[in-house]
């Protein structure tokens, strides 16, 4: 191929949005709010950002059960939201499935993130383009900022198995206090009960 032909091929192929070229030193997570057509759910991890493939059934049902689960055993004060970013430092946005927020931390419509210390629980259903993230990194970052609960969410058959921890302030990483699965029980960190089998219905 010749220098023109190749200069005119290049020419016609679409221009990359400038955010595909991150700063030398990484993405902040005040850039997310500012970076044009950025996709959707898009998420800062370690500086870097990271996009979500398209969600599997089970995903979605998956977090539409503990949105609705939560939502109707939670105490006066507190709100839960789905897919909302949480910011747990300067170049840290993830964007949980779902989050349990202090009800004063919703400051309006246009809202786009939560701080981590307004943050009670996040919880993350594993897909398998995140499972590294979703099993290692995001619960490493949110228990160093400080969110004292953390479910993690595995598909096990097409059912959901909940997997529980807590911080430990000692150490200020998450302790596994249980694994559920047909049912999902607990007192801490308030009085939850949630049918995990109900999923097949949804």
């Amino acid at each position: 191929m010749t220098a023109e032909v190749r200069s005119e091929v290049m020419s016609d192929a679409p221009r990359l949005p400038d955010w595909v070229f991150p700063p030398p030193e990484g993405f902040t997570a005040a850039d997310l709010d500012h970076l044009p057509q950025l996709p959707a759910h898009t998420e800062l991890i370690d500086g870097s950002l990271v996009f979500v493939s398209p969600q599997a059934s089970f995903h979605t049902r998956a977090v539409d059960l503990l949105t609705e689960g939560l939502r109707r055993h939670l105490p006066t004060g507190y709100r839960v939201r789905r897919e909302m970013s949480v910011v747990l430092g300067l170049r840290q946005r993830p964007e949980p499935d779902v989050s349990v927020i202090q009800a004063e931390a919703e400051h309006g419509p246009d809202q786009t993130a939560y701080d981590a210390t307004d943050v009670l629980m996040t919880v993350e259903v594993v897909s398998p383009d995140s499972e590294e993230r979703d099993r290692k990194r995001k619960p490493q970052l949110y228990a160093e900022a400080g969110i004292a609960h953390f479910w993690r969410v595995e598909n096990q058959a097409g059912r959901p198995t909940v997997y529980v921890y807590e911080l430990d302030p000692a150490t200020g990483t998450y302790a596994l206090t249980g694994i559920h699965h047909d049912r999902l029980k607990l007192t801490v960190p308030f009085d939850v009960d949630i049918d995990l089998t109900e999923i097949d219905a949804l």
